[in-house]
C-alpha cells in the first residue's frame, strides 16, 4: 500500500486566536511560519488542502458591541479573517506552496471572489485555497458554515484544530 494522504481533499479551520502565538493577539511571525512549513508537508502528501481562516486575534466581533453596531462589528471581523488570509498566503509562498486567497467580500487587489468552481479549479491546480470573510453577510458566523457549505466547500475531510497546532 502507498504512503497517499488517507484524504484527497481537506477542508481545515484554523483560528486567528492559534495565529496569534503567545501574546494572544496580532500575527505572531514563528508560529506563522511553523503553520506554513506545516501545511507544505500535508500538500506535499499530495492533499488538496483548503483552509477557513479565524480573525479572532485581530477582532472580536461581540467584544466591541457596547459601543459598535452588530453588523459593523461583524463586518471588521470579516477584514480581519482576510488580514490573517494574506498573512497565512504569504507564508506559505514564501514556503513555495502555491496560495489563493478567495473572498467573501469583494476586493480584488487582494483576493478572488468566493466562487465554488473557481476553489475547485484552484484545487485541482494543486492550490493551496484560503477561504476569507466568512459568508460576507454579517449576523452569520464563518466557523458554522463550512459545515452548512460541505456541498459547496470542497472537502472529503472537514477539521477544526480548535486553536491547536495541526
Amino acid at each position: 500500500m502507498g504512503a497517499g494522504p488517507t484524504y484527497r481533499r481537506v477542508l481545515l479551520k484554523i483560528s486567528g486566536e492559534a495565529l496569534a502565538g503567545p501574546a494572544g493577539y496580532g500575527i505572531d511571525p514563528e508560529v506563522l511560519a511553523s503553520f506554513a512549513a506545516e501545511l507544505k508537508d500535508v500538500h506535499a502528501l499530495g492533499c488538496e488542502l483548503a483552509l477557513v481562516i479565524g480573525g479572532g486575534n485581530i477582532f472580536r466581533g461581540l467584544a466591541g458591541s457596547s459601543h459598535i453596531d452588530r453588523a459593523t462589528g461583524d463586518y471588521m471581523g470579516m477584514l480581519a479573517t482576510v488580514i490573517n488570509a494574506l498573512a497565512l498566503q504569504d507564508a506559505l509562498e514564501k514556503a513555495d506552496v502555491p496560495t489563493r486567497v478567495l473572498s467573501a467580500i469583494e476586493m480584488r487587489q487582494v483576493a478572488e471572489p468566493y466562487i465554488r468552481r473557481r476553489a475547485t479549479r484552484h484545487l485541482e491546480k494543486g492550490r493551496v485555497v484560503i477561504f476569507a470573510a466568512g459568508t460576507g453577510n454579517p449576523f452569520h458566523r464563518h466557523r458554522r458554515q463550512p459545515a452548512r457549505d460541505g456541498d459547496r466547500r470542497p472537502g472529503d475531510l472537514q477539521g477544526h484544530p480548535g486553536g491547536r497546532r495541526l
